[in-house]
C-alpha cells in the first residue's frame, strides 16, 4: 500500500506485512504519477531490424541476481527510498521531493532517502551539489551506469539534444543520438541494482524506482526478476525504449515476460514517461 494514498486498512497492512517477510525470508536464502503519453522508442530514427549479435556491443558481465557476500541492510527505521536511474542533474529527484509523487510527509516514519545513479559525466557536478545539499539523505553514484552486474564500460554520450538534456546518452552504440554524435564513449563504473535493493533497502521501506537508461532496461529487467532483491520494490516507473538498444538482445516479449513476473511480486508498474529537460 502506497503511503501516498489514503490510509492502509488492517487487511492492506497485513497483506503488505505478509510480502515484506516473504521477500526477507527470500533474501536470507534470496501516487502512481501521471505523465504524458511515452516517448516514442524511435522518436530521432526511422525503425530499424534488430541487431546480430556480432553487430550487438557484447555486455561487459553477466546476470548477477544475488551474491552471499552482499551484506542486507541492517536498518531499523524505515523509509521511502527513491532509487533514480538515469538521474541526469536531478530533475526527477526534485519532483521527487516536491511531492510530484505524493507527499513525502507520508512516508514511513516521515523520513526518505534517495539514490541517484548517472552516468554521463555532464552531470557529475550537479549531483555533487544535491549531495551536499542533503548530506544525510542522498547518495549520488556518478559517472556510473545502472545494470545488473559490476563492472565498468563505455557510455556513449548525446551531444546534440541540448533542450532535452542530452536524453539520448546510451551504452548502446546503436541509439541514434549516440551516433548522431559521433559515439563519443567515456569509460563509467556499473553498480548493479540487484546488490543496491539488498543493502540499502528493508522491508518496511517504500521502495521506488525510476528506470530512464535508454535500452538497457532489456539488460536489466529480466536479470531482476529473477533477483531476491525485486520484492523488496514497491513501484517501478519505468521508461520504454527501442530493444535495438540492448546489450544482452532483449525484446519486447523478454521485457513483457520479466514485467509480469516482478507485478506477481507485488511490483506495481505504472505507464511512464521520465521529464528529462
Amino acid at each position: 500500500v502506497s503511503p501516498f494514498n489514503a490510509a492502509p486498512t488492517p487487511r492492506t497492512k497485513m497483506a503488505s506485512l505478509l510480502r515484506r517477510v516473504a521477500a526477507a525470508a527470500l533474501l536470507l536464502s534470496e501516487a502512481a504519477a501521471v505523465k504524458p503519453a511515452l516517448r516514442s522508442a524511435n522518436a530521432s530514427a526511422a525503425i530499424v531490424a534488430l541487431p546480430s549479435a556480432a553487430e550487438r556491443k557484447a555486455p561487459p558481465c553477466q546476470c548477477e541476481a544475488s551474491n552471499p557476500a552482499w551484506k542486507p541492510c541492517a536498518r531499523t527505521v524505515p523509509k521511502c527510498i527513491f532509487v533514480d536511474l538515469g538521474a541526469a542533474d536531478g530533475n526527477s529527484f526534485n519532483t521527487f521531493i516536491t511531492n510530484g509523487y505524493g507527499p513525502v510527509a507520508n512516508c514511513p516514519s516521515g523520513q526518505w532517502e534517495a539514490h541517484l545513479v548517472e552516468a554521463n559525466p555532464r552531470f557529475d557536478q550537479p549531483l555533487q551539489t544535491l549531495e551536499g545539499k542533503y548530506p544525510a539523505q542522498v547518495k549520488a553514484d556518478k559517472s556510473t551506469a545502472a545494470f545488473f552486474c559490476e563492472g565498468s564500460t563505455t557510455f556513449y554520450l548525446d551531444t546534440t539534444n541540448h533542450a532535452q538534456n542530452y536524453w539520448g546518452s546510451s551504452l548502446s552504440s546503436n541509439h541514434p543520438d549516440a551516433q548522431k554524435s559521433g559515439l563519443q564513449g567515456v569509460n563509467v563504473r556499473l553498480m548493479n541494482l540487484n546488490r543496491l535493493l539488498v543493502e540499502e533497502t528493508i522491508p518496511g521501506d517504500w521502495v521506488m524506482v525510476k528506470m530512464d537508461i535508454e535500452g538497457a532496461e532489456y539488460d536489466v529487467l529480466p536479470c531482476l526478476a529473477q533477483a531476491p532483491g525485486a520484492s523488496l520494490i514497491d513501484r517501478l516507473y519505468m521508461e520504454e525504449h527501442a530493444p535495438t538498444w540492448s546489450l544482452t538482445g532483449g525484446t519486447a516479449e523478454t521485457l513483457n515476460a520479466a514485467k509480469e513476473t516482478l507485478r506477481q511480486r507485488g511490483v506495481d508498474i505504472p505507464q511512464y514517461f521520465s521529464q528529462t529537460f
